[in-house]
């Protein structure tokens, strides 16, 4: 197992594993190096057979070979953003004011650390070439299969993702979908919006990375911690980051670096992380 993910460097907070990074105990000086390309992908979507449609945009950072991702809200992410990022270093970006920026910035440099590979702990699923939604209905069975919970069990899910909500129907499983943005699933399902609030009536959480963008990420993790719940990501968001959280409040971790699913119909690859097992994947 690498040392760069070893149980002594997991953290227990965002904060505390943005600390650890700007002082350089992952390795490399953050400071000594820069973010060579920065920009954004914007999408829409509306898969054949289904009624609604979605849009997503995602800020994305190339270091050296790695490209770290966060995801915002389409509009919210101001164009003065990608020309912050673009030639600076890493340390300074893990202070930038805007949350998505430091979130990317921190995906990129853990990335360019420790790669997802078995050697850090990753096992690789992968996806085969198809549409838009065979490729998301494969991620979504990869994503599900995470969780270890018997027919009938209510999971909350944040961030809704239509396939996601299939594959726990065919598990049998419950769900509260929940969403910033509200609104209703694809089969006229309310969408909640406070997730904490919801989360002490469903056994496991089902959680998009996005959150760590947004700030929902810490108090969901901290209540599932102390109640002893699986937290699932699936992190096309912090890709690199939420590996980190693993037996500190996540279970286990999706990891979708970018190209995600959605941008190309050939072959692809999500990783996947196991709390508890050798280098923290299964």
């Amino acid at each position: 197992m690498s040392p760069a993910i070893s149980a002594s460097t997991r953290v227990t907070t965002y904060d505390a594993l943005v600390a650890q990074a700007r002082a350089g105990e992952f390795g490399p000086d953050p400071a000594a190096l820069r973010i060579a390309v920065a920009f954004t992908t914007r999408q829409a979507v509306r898969h054949d057979g289904r009624g609604t449609g979605y849009r997503n945009e995602v800020l994305s950072l190339r270091l050296a070979e790695a490209v770290g991702s966060c995801a915002v809200e389409p509009g919210a992410l101001p164009d003065s953003a990608v020309e912050d990022c673009v030639g600076a270093d890493v340390a300074r970006l893990l202070e930038h004011p805007l949350p998505p920026v430091h979130v990317a910035a921190l995906d990129a440099y853990l990335m360019h650390v420790a790669p997802h590979t078995p050697d850090n702990g990753a096992r690789p699923v992968p996806l085969a070439a198809g549409t838009s939604l065979e490729k998301s209905r494969a991620r979504a069975r990869a994503v599900v299969e995470l969780l270890d919970l018997p027919p009938g069990a209510t999971v909350l899910v944040v961030g809704v993702v239509n396939s996601l909500l299939e594959a726990l129907r065919a598990r049998g499983l419950g769900y509260v979908p929940c969403d910033l943005k509200g609104g209703v699933t694809e089969w006229d399902e309310p969408v909640v919006i406070d997730a904490l609030a919801e989360a002490g009536r469903c056994d496991a959480l089902l959680v998009s990375g996005m959150a760590l963008g947004n700030g929902t990420f810490e108090p969901l993790r901290e209540h599932a911690l102390r109640r002893g719940k699986q937290l699932v990501t699936f992190a096309q968001t912090g890709s690199a980051v939420l590996p980190r959280f693993l037996g500190h409040g996540v279970s286990a971790v999706c990891a979708e670096p970018y190209p995600f699913f959605w941008l190309d119909g050939g072959p692809g690859t999500v990783h996947r992380y196991r709390a508890g097992t050798p280098g923290g994947a299964r």
